[in-house]
């Protein structure tokens, strides 16, 4: 999840707010970096940049305290250690804010219960069965309030999150029409198209750190006998002829991708330069061994007190930004 804001006073200093928050819902892959963390580092330099940890999101479906406790550490110094300039931007997490819980419970004071049943991740996860838990039924609500909080103008989204952000709107203008203007309303937009990693044992499917079959995700800290492991045994086909075809080789298609994406190197390069699958796959290990290698180098040399200081002093920079906004939601509901 990202926004951007271009109105908020106070933060023209740079091109605007950005807000980008990763759920430690499992241990972050290949995707993440390229699709998210690398993104976010380059923005820093430029916008006024909020990043943090939604811890909260992680608890909307069966959890154990300790593990969350602990992929919360390791997204945290996977953020540093992927280039994240705490100078640059304020680096939060997100339980450690006050004002996103607090605003979750005006906008559940806003929002309806059909409009919350219909959202996607309810739908697939929780209909029906009754222990759900409720924050799976709110957890559309909780992201509204965090869109919101910073008063961002532009939140660039894929299409698998733009049914929230359109949420999050209608919330807004519902919120500012009852009970007076504290909200800006956000636009969706669609942001430049970012390296698109797919899972190897089913190249249809995204790259995900919450996968049930680990097989197919490159993680962050995979140490390189595990990455060539999981890269030789990538889904292919019988064809035999490296091309660049999404449709009709997506499995060869992706590994060139990831090539690409870890190289700099064109598909039409990539694929000039191996004629065979074991060829492409030796090739997409290195890259990715080699992309990872200053990653892994720079999270061992981070101690866990210097991570929690940077997100402890970012948490209280981010909880400053949030109050006006949920002081002005506070006293215009009357409270």
């Amino acid at each position: 999840m990202t926004t951007q804001d271009e109105t908020a006073p106070g933060v023209n200093q740079k091109r605007g707010r950005q807000l980008s928050l990763l759920t430690p819902s499992g241990h972050l892959t290949l995707g993440n970096l390229l699709g998210a963390l690398r993104p976010m580092r380059d923005a820093a330099a430029t916008a006024d940049c909020f990043y943090g940890i939604s811890d909260l999101h992680a608890m909307t479906t069966p959890h154990d305290p300790a593990q969350l406790s602990a992929r919360r550490a390791e997204v945290a110094a996977l953020m540093l250690a992927s280039g994240l300039d705490p100078h640059e931007a304020t680096l939060l997490v997100q339980s450690r804010v006050p004002a996103h819980s607090e605003l979750l419970y005006l906008l559940e004071c806003t929002a309806s219960m059909g409009e919350t049943g219909r959202m996607i991740q309810y739908k697939e996860k929780g209909r029906g069965r009754t222990d759900t838990r409720v924050s799976l039924f709110t957890y559309p609500i909780l992201m509204a309030a965090d869109i919101l909080l910073y008063r961002a103008a532009e939140v660039p989204v894929g299409d698998d999150q733009r049914q929230h952000v359109e949420f999050a709107r209608e919330l807004a203008q519902r919120f500012n029409h009852r009970y007076g203007e504290v909200f800006t309303v956000p636009r969706v937009v669609t942001p430049q198209v970012a390296a698109r990693v797919m899972d190897l044992s089913d190249p249809t499917s995204k790259m995900s750190k919450s996968t049930e079959s680990p097989a197919g995700s490159l993680y962050l800290l995979d140490p390189p006998e595990v990455v060539r492991r999981k890269v030789s045994r990538a889904v292919t086909d019988s064809r035999g002829v490296v091309a660049y075809d999404r449709d009709a080789q997506p499995g060869i298609t992706n590994l060139i991708d990831i090539a690409s994406a870890c190289t700099g190197e064109t598909p039409a390069d990539i694929v000039a330069a191996h004629a065979t699958y074991g060829g492409l796959k030796g090739a997409v290990a290195d890259a990715v061994i080699a992309t990872l290698e200053p990653i892994q180098k720079a999270y061992a040399e981070l101690s866990p007190g210097e991570v929690d200081e940077v997100f402890a002093e970012g948490s209280q920079r981010a909880a400053e930004a949030a109050a006006p906004v949920i002081d002005a939601a506070k006293r215009a509901t009357g409270l």
